[in-house]
């Protein structure tokens, strides 16, 4: 379920609650994860994937996507406004 540009909510840490997109994925533990932070405020950085709750929206970007190309791609699906904190 967790995959590249799954769009989850973080539940455990200083960013409980923020959502954030997957741009990559480290291992069957972990995930590379972004907010973009201008928008929620989360840094890209590698979190375990039980710090994540994944949920029904996806956006479509390449497997170590910019901050600028993910911000693009929740743009283009109309999920802009959900980020914005």
């Amino acid at each position: 379920m967790i995959e590249v540009g799954r769009v989850c909510v973080k539940i455990k840490g200083r960013r409980a609650s923020k959502k954030c997109v997957v741009v990559d994925m480290v291992d069957k533990n972990f995930v590379m994860i972004t907010g973009p932070p201008e928008l929620t405020g989360i840094k890209r950085k590698r979190t375990n994937v039980r710090h994540i709750e994944p949920i029904d929206k996806k956006v479509e970007i390449k497997a170590g996507a910019s901050d600028t190309d993910v911000t693009k791609a929740l743009e283009g699906a109309k999920l802009l406004n959900e980020f914005i904190t």
